[in-house]
């Protein structure tokens, strides 16, 4: 075959590409190749594939899609903490004449490739699907406003996640940090694929994101059961509301950005460069713009979720409702206006950073006062000690002292010695692990029983919540310590060698964190096993106090046989408190959207024409555009999109669990 024809119908992929000659990456290929043989063997095997496509893949039901985002985000979870894995053992050996085990070029794909999963690969769908799950129930609606965006969005993010992961593989990740700023980002500097397969990765993410943040909005908005002002709301829906406003204002500015540094790219454009006009400070603003929203879109539903945990599992009204919704609503708007604080030392001038500097002090006091407000409901509660409180006990302590950090690094003068350094990184970790990451722990643990009608493991809870919270201190306290002695971050070899003990006892913090998830893993094993044992049959295993706990667990698929009346807040308690019992007649047909794979379909075109456009292939990418463009107007002639549940099948569900409840008794 010519050069010339090759290069037509390959583009820029060569047998190069391959990693051959990495060993690390070989052994990799292989595990992931051999555990995706395993379960497609497993699942035809099982004769699985036909279930999988009817009741999952194609599936609009909310609460089937809020499930596959976290298992998504779990195993995200695994690569993304691999690469934090490696980067540890890299920097507790490196020093002097050892020069590790990760070759320069490797190891910056590694830092960059963990920051990407992370964020938007781990962090992006537990808070996404938690709010799939929860939110619909919680406001009393039978599914979001726009079910076949809902699967659609999914999938869009799943394309995201499928072509981050192919970078490992077939060519190579940037090598320019989580954020890809100019210049490393140019042609210049990053000739080669990585930084296309951030961007490509990101705009089909980015576009199931923003369809996402839509769909719960005009949920939220417009589905709300008869009677349920917003100052009725649960408080985790607030917080779901809010952080969906964020999600439609910011990023159609991340994509915006991509789309400017993506002509700069293809086109040759000079929209961040120091030639021609352009301004490489531009990228960094729009960025920013975005990113630090970012930040509060990842924290706002972890609040949700404490709030509704100390109120459950204290027995008591959450302590400040209006000041908490004021404070989530401020906290919203203020997210706005201090991005610039991530680049004090850019030359901003003393009065910007002062202005940016206040407003970011400012910020912490409404996150403070969401701290009193959980303590003051805890005040004399009854409180039990089940697997999220401990949750939501380890972030109390854990964000604080992120918190104070953060508060330390929007003082400019000490920004200008602690910026770009271990403390930065140290400050950040402490926010998400503290913050997210418990949160969406202690809401996959809280709703698990919901979801799939069986509690988790609680022993097996425990030890995954003491080897994160052990292991996330133990992992990052070092890192304060060495970012006050100057050490900057993303550094893969250092001469000090009385900085090795330091980098030493982050990787043990690291390994108790691995088995913090591996105890996770278990836990689910376990959970499955003894489902039987932990079977939840009355629907509220906790004493709830808000609507989804009304239904049974699993609940069925149209949610509520009939749209509940709201007249308190804490609906489901107060209703309870009411002497409510439960309608055993009266059923109606329910109208329900229909299943529909073009979702998955449009996914896999779009992640088709990304790797096209990241590997140059043009005729592959004419063809999966103009497929892709014909996919959607062939979806708008299905007229098959909804369907009613016969009266005599709700009847049916309804009197299966009227007999279960019954039995309890």
């Amino acid at each position: 075959m010519s050069a010339d024809l090759a290069k037509l119908i390959f583009g820029r992929l060569t047998w190069e590409a391959i990693p051959l000659h990495e060993p690390i990456l070989l052994v990799t290929f292989a595990m992931v190749a051999l555990g995706g043989l395993t379960v497609l063997a497993l699942l035809t095997r099982y004769k699985l594939w036909g279930y999988l496509w009817r009741e999952w893949l194609t599936s609009v039901d909310h609460k089937k899609i809020g499930i596959m985002y976290i298992i998504l985000a779990i195993i995200m979870l695994l690569r993304g903490f691999a690469d934090a894995l490696m980067m540890r053992a890299q920097q507790a050996i490196a020093f002097g004449d050892q020069a590790g085990y990760l070759p320069a070029h490797h190891y910056d794909q590694i830092f960059t490739a963990h920051g990407v999963i992370m964020i938007f690969f781990v962090a992006m769908p537990l808070v996404t699907g938690l709010m799939n799950l929860a939110v619909p129930l919680q406001i009393g609606a039978r599914d979001v406003a726009f079910p076949f965006l809902n699967n659609f969005s999914f999938w869009m993010t799943v394309g995201g996640a499928v072509t981050v992961m192919l970078s490992l593989f077939v060519g190579e990740f940037a090598r320019t940090g989580w954020l890809a700023y100019p210049p490393l980002s140019n042609l210049a500097y990053s000739p080669d694929v990585g930084v296309d397969y951030y961007i490509w990765a990101l705009q089909i993410a980015g576009v199931g994101t923003t369809l996402s943040g839509i769909n719960l909005v005009v949920t939220i908005v417009k589905m709300r059961a008869p009677g349920m002002s917003l100052m009725k709301m649960p408080v985790f829906t607030w917080t779901s509301l809010c952080t969906n406003v964020l999600i439609v204002a910011t990023f159609p500015i991340l994509t915006a950005t991509l789309a400017l540094l993506t002509a700069d790219r293809y086109l040759y454009t000079n929209f961040f460069t120091n030639d021609f006009g352009g301004n490489p400070m531009m990228y960094v603003n729009l960025i920013w713009i975005w990113g630090h929203p970012e930040v509060y879109i990842l924290i706002l539903p972890a609040f949700g979720v404490f709030s509704e945990v100390v109120s459950t599992f204290c027995g008591k009204r959450l302590f400040g409702y209006s000041s908490m919704v004021y404070a989530t609503v401020v906290i919203t708007i203020l997210s706005y206006i201090v991005w610039l604080h991530h680049f004090f030392t850019m030359g901003s001038g003393a009065s910007v950073n002062s202005f940016f500097g206040i407003t970011t002090m400012i910020i912490s006091i409404p996150t403070g006062a969401k701290i009193f407000n959980w303590l003051f409901t805890m005040y004399r509660g009854r409180i039990r000690f089940e697997v999220p409180m401990l949750w939501t006990l380890g972030f109390m302590v854990t964000f604080v002292i992120g918190g104070m950090t953060g508060v330390l690094l929007a003082v400019p003068p000490a920004d200008f010695v602690l910026h770009n350094s271990l403390f930065l990184i140290a400050h950040f970790h402490n926010v998400i692990i503290g913050g997210v990451v418990f949160g969406m722990f202690a809401g996959i643990t809280y709703w698990f029983p919901k979801a799939f009608g069986f509690k988790l493991d609680p022993f097996w809870g425990k030890v995954s919540f003491w080897c994160w919270l052990i292991g996330f201190w133990v992992a990052f306290t070092p890192l304060y310590v060495l970012g006050l002695m100057g050490v900057t971050r993303r550094m893969n070899h250092f001469e000090d060698p009385s900085l090795q003990i330091w980098f030493v006892i982050a990787a043990i913090g690291a390994v108790i964190i691995l088995f913090g998830i591996l105890a996770f893993l278990i836990q689910i094993v376990v959970s499955i096993r003894n489902r039987e044992a932990l079977r939840d049959v009355t629907g509220d295993p906790w004493g709830g106090r808000t609507l989804e706990w009304s239904t049974s667990s699993p609940p069925p698929a149209y949610n509520f046989a009939f749209t509940p009346v709201i007249h308190q807040l804490d609906a489901w308690w107060d209703m309870k408190q009411r002497g409510y019992e439960r309608p055993t007649a009266g059923y109606i047909p329910i109208h329900m959207p229909a299943n529909t794979g073009t979702g998955v379909i449009l996914a896999g075109i779009s992640t088709v024409l990304g790797f096209a456009l990241i590997w140059h292939i043009w005729w592959l990418a004419i063809v999966s555009f103009v497929a892709l463009v014909g996919c959607a107007i062939a979806h708008t002639f299905n007229f098959k999109r909804d369907y009613y549940i016969p009266a005599e099948e709700v009847v049916r569900v309804e009197d299966a669990r009227t007999e279960a409840l019954r039995s309890l008794t």
